[in-house]
């Protein structure tokens, strides 16, 4: 089915044929666009920060850029990230009885995605297509920075503020704005430019925090104008319930009480307010009031479902991050002692470990699996997080770590000592409920993993504290290892 002819992808169109035409060099550098770019795990907050700060940023245009290496826009975005799918489709698309939906049809989502969507992997493409890479041509674009603050490959100390994506290399980017809620990378340079965004600040959703400053900017008005013509209207209605999925899936609607934040519910009551005075201005909507339970029952569904049709690869890059620290007395057997610096990896996940041990066929095929993807990654710590409603409705939290002999096995132990208290670190046990699970072999098998000469050892615990996501146990285990 083709998109409303009023809609949010009329503005995604549009900016993909900027962006195509920024590649062919027709732009000026004051029509040039910037690139609102996510954090590399790509889920719904980030992915949905980027597209709504992007609608609603000027003057130059914005582009909204999917941080996927890997994954062109089309068949395969919807089979990794369903419910960004799905969200858009119940932002853009009135429920119909008995109507078709995109992840009844997919046969049809891969075109549409494609005339729509802009990832890395399909930047690389067409940086190809346009040889602009031809005697390592290095190109120059601005960007804001959305639900991260850092890119991960510096131009220098002396540039702060300036870098590229690893499958971008030729690409430099400047970052001029930034809105996120992790911890401060101490990248950027000073943003002291009125009209670009910066704001780093703890919030259970980053489009929170992306819906408060497009308001204190005043580029989303609270009160729409009565000269509003139908499009835009149609346009705002969709974005605003486009925002509202994200932040209910990062609160659990607003359940988790830990992470809900002021801004989140700012931001909550102003999206909430625009739904319903949007649509009572149709004669046939006055009066009632959106679902945002079903709506978000739509959406959880979508991604707790996501997972069954992934590998266990795509399971641990699905929702994955790293970093690399140096340890100030680095050991001299470990395998991270010429480059001085250790990488640890977080893949998130919202299963349990018992239901990832049947995904991969057992307890020792999941963990060769995993230290087969953190060999691959060229990881000396991996760490799997999860995330799930256990036995009688319960939220649970669980903690998998293998680590490489030398310092990667030394940081996890100081981790172990200095955080385990803070964040209940106990003996694993299994806790999803499920019969399957209580045949689980994870916490007993007797596992060894060599690596030339460095064997990789396992941790297993149950998280007590499941207040505690990946904000707040990334940086713990990385002021570990530098404080080696």
């Amino acid at each position: 089915m083709p998109p409303p002819e009023h809609s949010l992808f009329q503005f995604l169109a549009k900016a993909l044929q900027t962006h195509h035409r920024f590649l062919a060099g027709r732009l000026s550098r004051a029509e040039s666009p910037i690139y609102v770019i996510g954090n590399p795990s790509a889920d719904l907050d980030s992915i949905v920060s980027a597209i709504v700060y992007a609608s609603f940023a000027h003057p130059r245009p914005h582009v909204p850029l999917i941080n996927l290496s890997t994954v062109p826009a089309g068949s395969e975005l919807r089979r990794l990230r369903p419910e960004f799918i799905k969200s858009l489709w119940l932002s853009t698309h009135p429920p119909v009885p008995d109507e078709e939906t995109w992840s009844d049809t997919p046969e049809s989502v891969g075109p549409l995605l494609q005339e729509h969507i802009l990832t890395v992997s399909d930047f690389a493409t067409h940086l190809k297509d346009y040889n602009n890479n031809e005697n390592n041509t290095q190109l120059t674009a601005d960007a804001v920075l959305v639900d991260w603050n850092a890119l991960p490959i510096r131009t220098s100390n002396e540039h702060r503020g300036q870098g590229s994506l690893p499958t971008l290399p030729n690409l430099t980017f400047t970052v001029i704005g930034c809105i996120d809620h992790h911890v401060d990378e101490h990248f950027l340079a000073p943003i002291t430019d009125p009209d670009q965004p910066f704001l780093l600040q703890p919030a259970g959703s980053c489009t929170s925090l992306v819906v408060n400053m497009l308001d204190k900017m005043d580029r989303w008005r609270r009160t729409s104008a009565t000269t509003s013509s139908p499009s835009e209207l149609a346009s705002e209605l969709q974005l605003a319930k486009l925002a509202m999925s994200a932040i209910l899936i990062d609160t659990a609607n607003f359940t988790a009480k830990e992470k809900v934040t002021d801004s989140d519910t700012l931001a909550y009551s102003f999206l909430r307010s625009k739904i319903n005075a949007i649509s009572n201005r149709d004669s046939d909507g006055a009066g009632k009031t959106w679902d945002h339970n079903k709506y978000y029952e739509e959406v959880v569904a979508a991604k707790q479902g996501s997972l069954d049709l992934l590998t266990l690869r795509e399971v641990l890059e699905r929702d994955y991050k790293d970093w690399s620290e140096r340890p100030s007395s680095p050991s001299p057997s470990s395998s991270s002692s010429k480059k001085w610096e250790v990488k640890i990896g977080i893949c998130s996940m919202v299963r349990s470990l018992p239901w990832l041990e049947r995904k991969a066929g057992g307890a020792g095929a999941l963990l060769d699996g995993v230290v087969e993807y953190a060999t691959r990654e060229e990881l000396d710590v991996v760490m799997v997080m999860t995330a799930f409603s256990g036995a009688e409705g319960k939220f649970c939290r669980e903690l998998l770590v293998c680590a490489r002999g030398g310092d990667g096995v030394r940081g996890v132990e100081v981790f172990e000592e200095q955080a385990g208290v803070q964040l209940g670190l106990d003996k694993w046990r299994v806790l999803d409920g499920d019969e399957e699970s209580k045949s689980s072999e994870l916490g007993e098998v007797k596992w060894e993993n060599g690596d030339d000469g460095q064997p990789w050892r396992k941790w297993l615990w149950v998280q007590e504290d499941v207040t505690k996501s990946r904000k707040q146990v990334a940086p713990l285990i990385r002021d570990a290892m530098k404080s080696l």
